[in-house]
Protein backbone atom coordinates (compact mmCIF):
# COMPACT_ATOMS: atom_id res chain seq x y z
CA UNK A 1 0.00 0.00 0.00
CA UNK A 2 1.13 3.82 -0.51
CA UNK A 3 3.06 5.52 2.33
CA UNK A 4 1.14 7.91 3.60
CA UNK A 5 2.78 11.80 3.88
CA UNK A 6 3.44 13.93 6.73
CA UNK A 7 1.15 13.02 9.75
CA UNK A 8 -2.01 11.60 8.07
CA UNK A 9 -2.23 14.23 5.37
CA UNK A 10 -5.52 16.81 5.44
CA UNK A 11 -9.07 15.51 5.79
CA UNK A 12 -11.19 15.87 2.80
CA UNK A 13 -14.32 16.92 4.52
CA UNK A 14 -12.48 18.96 6.15
CA UNK A 15 -9.87 20.77 4.82
CA UNK A 16 -5.89 20.51 4.79
CA UNK A 17 -4.47 19.33 7.59
CA UNK A 18 -3.76 21.93 10.56
CA UNK A 19 0.03 21.15 10.60
CA UNK A 20 2.66 19.35 8.91
CA UNK A 21 6.14 18.10 10.00
CA UNK A 22 9.78 18.77 8.89
CA UNK A 23 10.21 17.24 5.39
CA UNK A 24 14.10 16.74 6.64
CA UNK A 25 13.03 14.41 9.09
CA UNK A 26 13.47 10.98 7.53
CA UNK A 27 11.56 8.05 9.46
CA UNK A 28 11.95 4.42 9.15
CA UNK A 29 8.86 3.40 10.39
CA UNK A 30 6.06 4.64 7.93
CA UNK A 31 2.41 3.90 7.19
CA UNK A 32 2.78 1.36 5.04
CA UNK A 33 0.77 -2.13 5.08
CA UNK A 34 -0.14 -5.14 3.27
CA UNK A 35 -3.67 -5.21 4.73
CA UNK A 36 -6.67 -3.23 3.00
CA UNK A 37 -8.87 -1.21 4.96
CA UNK A 38 -12.03 -3.11 4.19
CA UNK A 39 -10.42 -5.94 5.67
CA UNK A 40 -9.27 -3.87 8.77
CA UNK A 41 -13.06 -2.31 9.60
CA UNK A 42 -14.35 -5.97 8.99
CA UNK A 43 -11.79 -7.14 11.74
CA UNK A 44 -13.16 -3.89 14.07
CA UNK A 45 -17.05 -4.70 13.30
CA UNK A 46 -16.47 -7.63 14.15
CA UNK A 47 -14.91 -7.06 17.98
CA UNK A 48 -12.00 -8.85 16.18
CA UNK A 49 -8.15 -8.28 17.81
CA UNK A 50 -5.89 -5.57 15.41
CA UNK A 51 -2.64 -5.87 14.18
CA UNK A 52 -0.66 -2.93 13.69
CA UNK A 53 -1.23 -2.98 9.90
CA UNK A 54 -4.83 -2.80 10.69
CA UNK A 55 -4.80 -0.01 13.09
CA UNK A 56 -2.43 1.88 10.26
CA UNK A 57 -5.39 1.62 7.72
CA UNK A 58 -8.24 2.75 9.85
CA UNK A 59 -6.29 5.72 11.52
CA UNK A 60 -5.59 6.67 7.90
CA UNK A 61 -8.88 5.51 6.25
CA UNK A 62 -6.97 3.61 4.34
CA UNK A 63 -3.10 4.12 2.66
CA UNK A 64 -4.64 2.90 -0.73
CA UNK A 65 -5.35 6.81 -1.75
CA UNK A 66 -3.98 10.39 0.31
CA UNK A 67 -5.36 11.99 2.76
CA UNK A 68 -8.59 11.13 4.88
CA UNK A 69 -11.87 10.18 3.18
CA UNK A 70 -14.74 11.32 4.69
CA UNK A 71 -16.68 8.04 4.03
CA UNK A 72 -14.20 5.91 5.85
CA UNK A 73 -13.78 7.83 8.65
CA UNK A 74 -17.27 8.22 9.28
CA UNK A 75 -17.29 4.31 9.31
CA UNK A 76 -14.56 4.08 11.42
CA UNK A 77 -15.88 6.43 13.96
CA UNK A 78 -19.32 4.73 13.85
CA UNK A 79 -17.35 1.05 14.43
CA UNK A 80 -15.85 3.14 17.69
CA UNK A 81 -18.87 4.27 19.52
CA UNK A 82 -20.96 1.33 18.98
CA UNK A 83 -18.16 -0.63 20.80
CA UNK A 84 -17.80 2.02 23.29
CA UNK A 85 -21.63 1.51 23.94
CA UNK A 86 -21.06 -2.36 23.98
CA UNK A 87 -18.13 -2.15 26.59
CA UNK A 88 -18.95 0.44 28.77
CA UNK A 89 -22.83 1.80 28.11
CA UNK A 90 -24.00 5.51 27.81
CA UNK A 91 -22.18 6.53 30.94
CA UNK A 92 -20.02 10.11 30.43
CA UNK A 93 -18.22 10.24 33.58
CA UNK A 94 -15.93 13.09 35.38
CA UNK A 95 -14.19 13.54 38.40
CA UNK A 96 -14.12 16.16 41.00
CA UNK A 97 -10.04 17.41 40.88
CA UNK A 98 -7.57 19.74 41.53
CA UNK A 99 -4.35 19.81 39.55
CA UNK A 100 -1.33 20.85 41.63
CA UNK A 101 1.67 20.88 40.04
CA UNK A 102 5.04 21.07 42.65
CA UNK A 103 7.70 22.95 40.06
CA UNK A 104 8.18 23.73 37.07
CA UNK A 105 12.01 23.76 37.56
CA UNK A 106 13.60 21.30 34.63
CA UNK A 107 16.19 20.54 32.40
CA UNK A 108 15.14 17.72 30.50
CA UNK A 109 14.66 20.07 27.85
CA UNK A 110 11.38 18.93 25.69
CA UNK A 111 11.27 20.33 22.40
CA UNK A 112 7.59 20.28 23.01
CA UNK A 113 6.74 21.64 26.38
CA UNK A 114 6.52 25.00 27.59
CA UNK A 115 5.76 23.98 30.88
CA UNK A 116 9.26 23.44 32.50
CA UNK A 117 11.60 26.34 32.99
CA UNK A 118 15.76 25.92 32.93
CA UNK A 119 16.31 24.63 36.73
CA UNK A 120 19.57 27.17 37.52
CA UNK A 121 16.69 30.33 36.77
CA UNK A 122 15.58 28.77 40.37
CA UNK A 123 18.62 29.28 41.54
CA UNK A 124 19.52 32.02 44.61
CA UNK A 125 22.18 33.53 42.83
CA UNK A 126 20.73 33.93 39.54
CA UNK A 127 20.05 37.33 38.91
CA UNK A 128 17.18 37.06 35.98
CA UNK A 129 13.64 36.66 36.26
CA UNK A 130 11.58 33.48 34.94
CA UNK A 131 7.21 32.41 35.31
CA UNK A 132 7.99 29.46 36.73
CA UNK A 133 7.40 28.27 40.21
CA UNK A 134 7.97 25.82 43.31
CA UNK A 135 5.96 25.09 46.42
CA UNK A 136 6.99 23.90 49.59
CA UNK A 137 5.17 20.90 50.92
CA UNK A 138 3.75 22.95 53.34
CA UNK A 139 2.05 25.06 50.54
CA UNK A 140 1.28 21.82 48.50
CA UNK A 141 -0.92 20.79 51.73
CA UNK A 142 -2.49 24.19 51.83
CA UNK A 143 -4.15 23.99 48.31
CA UNK A 144 -5.33 20.70 48.51
CA UNK A 145 -6.83 21.26 52.30
CA UNK A 146 -8.93 24.36 50.94
CA UNK A 147 -9.89 22.08 47.49
CA UNK A 148 -11.20 19.05 49.28
CA UNK A 149 -13.30 21.85 51.53
CA UNK A 150 -14.89 22.43 47.75
CA UNK A 151 -15.72 18.92 47.30
CA UNK A 152 -12.33 17.64 45.22
CA UNK A 153 -11.53 14.03 45.46
CA UNK A 154 -8.37 13.54 43.65
CA UNK A 155 -5.50 15.83 43.14
CA UNK A 156 -3.14 15.27 40.15
CA UNK A 157 0.51 16.38 40.35
CA UNK A 158 3.14 16.52 37.72
CA UNK A 159 6.31 18.31 38.01
CA UNK A 160 9.26 19.24 36.48
CA UNK A 161 12.20 17.90 37.10
CA UNK A 162 13.93 19.60 40.33
CA UNK A 163 17.73 19.07 40.57
CA UNK A 164 17.25 19.52 44.67
CA UNK A 165 14.54 16.35 44.36
CA UNK A 166 15.40 13.53 45.71
CA UNK A 167 13.05 10.26 46.69
CA UNK A 168 13.94 10.54 50.86
CA UNK A 169 16.77 11.70 53.02
CA UNK A 170 18.48 8.59 52.10
CA UNK A 171 18.20 9.32 48.43
CA UNK A 172 19.61 12.37 49.04
CA UNK A 173 22.70 11.25 50.55
CA UNK A 174 23.36 9.32 48.45
CA UNK A 175 23.26 12.03 45.41
CA UNK A 176 24.83 14.49 47.25
CA UNK A 177 28.02 12.11 48.32
CA UNK A 178 28.05 11.60 43.94
CA UNK A 179 31.69 13.11 43.11
CA UNK A 180 30.30 15.72 40.37
CA UNK A 181 26.38 16.02 41.76
CA UNK A 182 25.23 18.10 39.27
CA UNK A 183 26.85 16.61 35.97
CA UNK A 184 26.74 13.03 37.08
CA UNK A 185 23.51 12.71 38.89
CA UNK A 186 21.57 16.02 38.17
CA UNK A 187 21.09 17.17 41.41
CA UNK A 188 22.11 20.27 43.64
CA UNK A 189 21.21 21.21 47.59
CA UNK A 190 18.12 22.30 48.05
CA UNK A 191 20.18 25.17 49.56
CA UNK A 192 21.11 26.29 45.77
CA UNK A 193 17.55 27.75 45.55
CA UNK A 194 14.80 30.08 46.22
CA UNK A 195 12.64 27.43 47.57
CA UNK A 196 12.79 24.09 48.46
CA UNK A 197 10.71 21.14 47.06
CA UNK A 198 11.73 18.99 49.64
CA UNK A 199 11.63 15.32 48.53
CA UNK A 200 9.00 13.39 46.77
CA UNK A 201 8.16 11.53 49.92
CA UNK A 202 7.63 15.07 51.80
CA UNK A 203 5.33 16.58 49.01
CA UNK A 204 3.16 12.84 48.78
CA UNK A 205 2.57 12.91 52.60
CA UNK A 206 1.62 16.30 52.20
CA UNK A 207 -0.49 16.24 49.53
CA UNK A 208 -2.36 12.66 50.85
CA UNK A 209 -4.34 14.82 53.67
CA UNK A 210 -8.14 14.58 54.47
CA UNK A 211 -8.72 10.79 52.15
CA UNK A 212 -7.77 12.58 48.97
CA UNK A 213 -6.66 10.10 45.95
CA UNK A 214 -3.09 11.69 45.03
CA UNK A 215 -2.53 10.22 41.47
CA UNK A 216 1.24 11.66 40.89
CA UNK A 217 4.54 10.77 39.61
CA UNK A 218 4.92 10.11 35.94
CA UNK A 219 7.47 7.25 35.01
CA UNK A 220 9.84 10.22 34.08
CA UNK A 221 9.52 11.72 38.04
CA UNK A 222 9.98 7.70 39.42
CA UNK A 223 13.13 7.56 37.11
CA UNK A 224 14.03 11.31 38.79
CA UNK A 225 13.27 9.37 42.08
CA UNK A 226 16.02 6.84 41.86
CA UNK A 227 18.54 8.44 39.91
CA UNK A 228 21.96 7.49 41.09
CA UNK A 229 20.91 4.39 42.61
CA UNK A 230 20.28 0.61 41.96
CA UNK A 231 16.55 1.12 43.42
CA UNK A 232 13.83 -0.90 41.12
CA UNK A 233 10.58 1.06 39.79
CA UNK A 234 8.64 -1.25 42.45
CA UNK A 235 10.72 0.01 45.17
CA UNK A 236 10.31 3.23 44.45
CA UNK A 237 6.73 3.17 43.94
CA UNK A 238 6.02 1.36 47.09
CA UNK A 239 8.13 3.67 49.03
CA UNK A 240 5.73 6.59 47.55
CA UNK A 241 2.50 4.70 48.21
CA UNK A 242 3.50 4.25 51.77
CA UNK A 243 3.99 8.18 51.86
CA UNK A 244 0.27 8.66 50.42
CA UNK A 245 0.59 7.93 46.69
CA UNK A 246 -2.78 6.18 45.41
CA UNK A 247 -2.15 5.66 41.60
CA UNK A 248 0.28 7.04 38.92
CA UNK A 249 -0.15 8.64 35.61
CA UNK A 250 0.98 7.15 32.60
CA UNK A 251 2.15 10.53 30.66
CA UNK A 252 5.66 11.42 29.93
CA UNK A 253 4.71 8.82 26.85
CA UNK A 254 4.47 11.33 23.98
CA UNK A 255 5.35 9.02 21.35
CA UNK A 256 6.32 5.57 22.73
CA UNK A 257 8.61 5.07 19.67
CA UNK A 258 12.04 6.09 19.92
CA UNK A 259 12.91 7.30 16.90
CA UNK A 260 10.02 9.48 17.35
CA UNK A 261 11.60 10.65 20.57
CA UNK A 262 15.31 10.84 19.29
CA UNK A 263 13.49 14.50 17.80
CA UNK A 264 11.14 15.35 20.27
CA UNK A 265 12.39 14.85 23.56
CA UNK A 266 16.10 13.54 23.17
CA UNK A 267 16.66 14.12 26.91
CA UNK A 268 13.69 11.88 28.21
CA UNK A 269 13.52 8.30 29.42
CA UNK A 270 12.84 6.24 26.71
CA UNK A 271 10.61 3.56 25.37
CA UNK A 272 11.72 0.59 27.66
CA UNK A 273 12.28 3.27 30.67
CA UNK A 274 8.50 3.87 30.50
CA UNK A 275 7.20 0.61 30.28
CA UNK A 276 9.45 -0.76 33.20
CA UNK A 277 8.49 1.94 35.70
CA UNK A 278 4.30 1.54 34.94
CA UNK A 279 5.78 -1.67 35.55
CA UNK A 280 6.60 -1.57 38.75
CA UNK A 281 3.89 1.01 39.82
CA UNK A 282 1.26 -2.02 39.05
CA UNK A 283 3.42 -4.05 40.85
CA UNK A 284 3.78 -1.67 43.49
CA UNK A 285 -0.09 -1.80 43.76
CA UNK A 286 -0.92 1.11 41.93
CA UNK A 287 -3.74 1.78 39.37
CA UNK A 288 -1.48 3.65 36.12
CA UNK A 289 -3.18 5.41 33.18
CA UNK A 290 -1.42 5.68 29.87
CA UNK A 291 -1.14 8.91 27.76
CA UNK A 292 -0.26 9.48 23.59
CA UNK A 293 0.75 12.82 23.21
CA UNK A 294 0.44 13.21 19.68
CA UNK A 295 0.26 15.75 16.49
CA UNK A 296 3.65 16.65 16.16
CA UNK A 297 6.14 15.18 14.10
CA UNK A 298 4.85 11.69 14.56
CA UNK A 299 3.19 9.89 11.37
CA UNK A 300 0.02 7.21 11.88
CA UNK A 301 2.49 4.33 11.47
CA UNK A 302 4.24 5.72 14.76
CA UNK A 303 0.45 6.15 16.78
CA UNK A 304 -0.12 2.55 16.26
CA UNK A 305 2.75 1.18 17.27
CA UNK A 306 2.35 3.26 20.48
CA UNK A 307 -1.39 1.53 21.21
CA UNK A 308 0.50 -1.55 20.69
CA UNK A 309 3.57 -1.03 23.72
CA UNK A 310 -0.13 0.29 25.68
CA UNK A 311 -1.80 -2.84 24.78
CA UNK A 312 0.99 -5.43 25.30
CA UNK A 313 1.81 -3.79 28.72
CA UNK A 314 -2.03 -3.99 29.63
CA UNK A 315 -1.71 -7.37 28.87
CA UNK A 316 1.24 -8.04 30.59
CA UNK A 317 0.62 -6.91 34.11
CA UNK A 318 -3.58 -4.90 34.18
CA UNK A 319 -3.83 -1.88 36.23
CA UNK A 320 -4.42 0.22 33.14
CA UNK A 321 -7.64 2.31 34.24
CA UNK A 322 -7.88 4.41 31.32
CA UNK A 323 -6.67 5.67 27.83
CA UNK A 324 -5.45 9.49 27.62
CA UNK A 325 -4.98 11.30 24.34
CA UNK A 326 -3.66 14.92 24.41
CA UNK A 327 -3.41 16.51 20.71
CA UNK A 328 -0.28 18.48 20.38
CA UNK A 329 -0.87 22.00 21.71
CA UNK A 330 2.06 23.78 19.27
CA UNK A 331 1.85 27.36 19.90
CA UNK A 332 4.72 28.36 22.25
CA UNK A 333 6.97 25.38 21.88
CA UNK A 334 10.16 25.18 20.33
CA UNK A 335 9.09 22.57 17.91
CA UNK A 336 7.14 25.31 16.25
CA UNK A 337 9.44 28.37 16.83
CA UNK A 338 12.32 26.27 15.28
CA UNK A 339 9.87 25.18 12.39
CA UNK A 340 10.07 21.42 12.71
CA UNK A 341 6.34 21.63 12.87
CA UNK A 342 3.54 24.41 11.92
CA UNK A 343 0.94 23.19 13.47
CA UNK A 344 -1.04 20.73 15.20
CA UNK A 345 -3.42 17.37 14.07
CA UNK A 346 -6.27 18.45 12.46
CA UNK A 347 -9.81 17.62 13.92
CA UNK A 348 -10.34 14.21 11.52
CA UNK A 349 -7.25 13.02 12.72
CA UNK A 350 -8.20 13.81 16.80
CA UNK A 351 -11.35 11.78 15.75
CA UNK A 352 -9.44 8.69 14.34
CA UNK A 353 -7.20 8.77 17.01
CA UNK A 354 -9.80 8.26 20.22
CA UNK A 355 -11.47 6.11 17.57
CA UNK A 356 -9.06 3.64 16.86
CA UNK A 357 -7.75 3.92 20.26
CA UNK A 358 -11.30 2.15 21.53
CA UNK A 359 -11.04 -0.25 18.50
CA UNK A 360 -7.21 -0.97 19.32
CA UNK A 361 -7.29 -1.00 22.96
CA UNK A 362 -9.38 -3.64 23.30
CA UNK A 363 -8.26 -4.25 26.78
CA UNK A 364 -8.38 -1.11 28.05
CA UNK A 365 -11.84 0.32 29.30
CA UNK A 366 -11.88 4.11 29.16
CA UNK A 367 -11.37 6.64 26.61
CA UNK A 368 -10.74 10.56 27.70
CA UNK A 369 -11.86 13.05 25.64
CA UNK A 370 -9.70 15.95 26.77
CA UNK A 371 -11.98 19.42 27.06
CA UNK A 372 -8.38 21.53 28.05
CA UNK A 373 -7.03 20.35 24.86
CA UNK A 374 -9.66 19.91 22.37
CA UNK A 375 -12.19 22.84 23.82
CA UNK A 376 -15.91 22.03 24.56
CA UNK A 377 -18.20 21.45 21.05
CA UNK A 378 -14.89 19.02 19.73
CA UNK A 379 -14.72 17.20 23.56
CA UNK A 380 -18.01 16.38 22.69
CA UNK A 381 -17.59 15.33 19.41
CA UNK A 382 -15.23 12.63 20.86
CA UNK A 383 -17.56 11.33 23.00
CA UNK A 384 -19.67 9.86 20.07
CA UNK A 385 -15.93 8.49 18.33
CA UNK A 386 -15.12 6.13 21.07
CA UNK A 387 -14.51 7.97 24.40
CA UNK A 388 -16.44 7.71 27.39
CA UNK A 389 -14.55 10.02 30.01
CA UNK A 390 -14.69 13.62 30.31
CA UNK A 391 -11.83 14.44 32.47
CA UNK A 392 -12.23 16.48 35.80
CA UNK A 393 -13.06 19.83 37.01
CA UNK A 394 -9.16 20.71 37.45
CA UNK A 395 -9.17 23.59 39.30
CA UNK A 396 -5.84 24.44 38.41
CA UNK A 397 -4.45 23.73 34.71
CA UNK A 398 -1.15 24.96 33.93
CA UNK A 399 0.74 23.10 31.43
CA UNK A 400 -1.55 23.09 28.02
CA UNK A 401 -1.98 27.01 29.30
CA UNK A 402 1.73 27.44 29.31
CA UNK A 403 1.68 25.92 26.00
CA UNK A 404 -0.97 27.86 24.44
CA UNK A 405 -4.33 26.28 25.39
CA UNK A 406 -7.09 28.68 25.13
CA UNK A 407 -10.07 26.69 26.62
CA UNK A 408 -10.00 27.67 30.38
CA UNK A 409 -8.96 26.03 33.52
CA UNK A 410 -12.31 25.22 35.40
CA UNK A 411 -15.35 23.46 34.11
CA UNK A 412 -18.40 23.11 37.26
CA UNK A 413 -20.47 19.93 37.70
CA UNK A 414 -23.62 22.65 36.18
CA UNK A 415 -21.53 22.63 32.87
CA UNK A 416 -20.82 18.62 32.73
CA UNK A 417 -24.61 18.39 33.31
CA UNK A 418 -25.39 21.08 30.69
CA UNK A 419 -23.04 19.78 27.75
CA UNK A 420 -23.38 16.21 28.97
CA UNK A 421 -27.06 16.47 28.48
CA UNK A 422 -26.62 18.73 25.02
CA UNK A 423 -25.80 14.79 23.50
CA UNK A 424 -28.32 12.99 25.21
CA UNK A 425 -25.90 10.86 27.73
CA UNK A 426 -26.22 10.28 31.52
CA UNK A 427 -23.26 12.50 33.31
CA UNK A 428 -22.13 9.93 36.16
CA UNK A 429 -19.61 11.14 38.87
CA UNK A 430 -16.61 9.05 39.04
CA UNK A 431 -13.71 7.99 41.18
CA UNK A 432 -10.48 8.12 40.32
CA UNK A 433 -10.44 4.57 39.37
CA UNK A 434 -13.97 4.22 38.01
CA UNK A 435 -14.87 1.75 40.70
CA UNK A 436 -17.61 4.25 42.50
CA UNK A 437 -20.12 5.90 40.53
CA UNK A 438 -23.31 8.35 41.05
CA UNK A 439 -25.13 9.03 38.46
CA UNK A 440 -26.65 13.07 38.36
CA UNK A 441 -30.47 13.63 38.45
CA UNK A 442 -30.25 16.62 35.82
CA UNK A 443 -33.10 18.48 36.84
CA UNK A 444 -32.01 17.99 40.68
CA UNK A 445 -29.60 21.07 40.85
CA UNK A 446 -27.34 23.03 41.46
CA UNK A 447 -25.32 20.69 40.93
CA UNK A 448 -21.82 19.62 43.39
CA UNK A 449 -19.45 16.73 44.38
CA UNK A 450 -20.91 14.32 46.52
CA UNK A 451 -18.02 11.41 46.15
CA UNK A 452 -15.12 13.71 48.32
CA UNK A 453 -14.51 13.15 51.93
CA UNK A 454 -15.65 16.80 52.29
CA UNK A 455 -18.05 16.84 49.70
CA UNK A 456 -22.35 17.50 49.82
CA UNK A 457 -23.56 18.22 46.64
CA UNK A 458 -22.62 21.76 46.90
CA UNK A 459 -20.81 23.42 43.85
CA UNK A 460 -17.93 23.86 43.84
CA UNK A 461 -17.28 27.58 42.98
CA UNK A 462 -19.75 30.36 43.66
CA UNK A 463 -20.99 32.53 41.05
CA UNK A 464 -18.84 35.49 42.56
CA UNK A 465 -15.93 33.74 43.10
CA UNK A 466 -16.41 32.67 39.69
CA UNK A 467 -16.36 35.67 38.22
CA UNK A 468 -13.45 37.16 40.32
CA UNK A 469 -10.86 34.31 39.20
CA UNK A 470 -11.70 34.35 35.44
CA UNK A 471 -12.81 30.63 35.87
CA UNK A 472 -16.41 31.24 33.65
CA UNK A 473 -16.99 28.38 32.03
CA UNK A 474 -17.08 29.44 28.51
CA UNK A 475 -13.10 31.14 29.54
Amino acid sequence: MRETAGRGDGDADSGPETGARDPDLDFEIVPETDQSFENALAKARAGERLTVDDGIELITTGTDRAGIDPVRKEQVLEAADRRRAEVVGEDVTFVANLNNNVTTACNTGCLFCNFKDTAHRFESDHDGEHAGFTKTPAESRAIVDDALDMGIYEVTSVSGLHPAFALNDEHREILAASDDPAREVNYKPPAVYDTDPGTYVDQMRAMSVGGVHLHSMTPEEAQHARRGTDWSYEEVYRDLASAGLDSAPGTAAEILVEEVREVICPGKISTAEWVAAMEGAVAAGLDVTATMMYGHVENAAHRVRHLKVIRDLQDRVGGITEFVPLSFVHENTLLFERGVVDGGASDAEDELVVAVARLFLDNVENVQSSWVKFGDAKALKLLNCGANDFMGTILSEEITTRAGGTYGEFRSFDDYVEMIGAIGRPAVERSTDYRTRRPIDPDDGPHGPELGPRADGTPMLGASREADEGMAADD
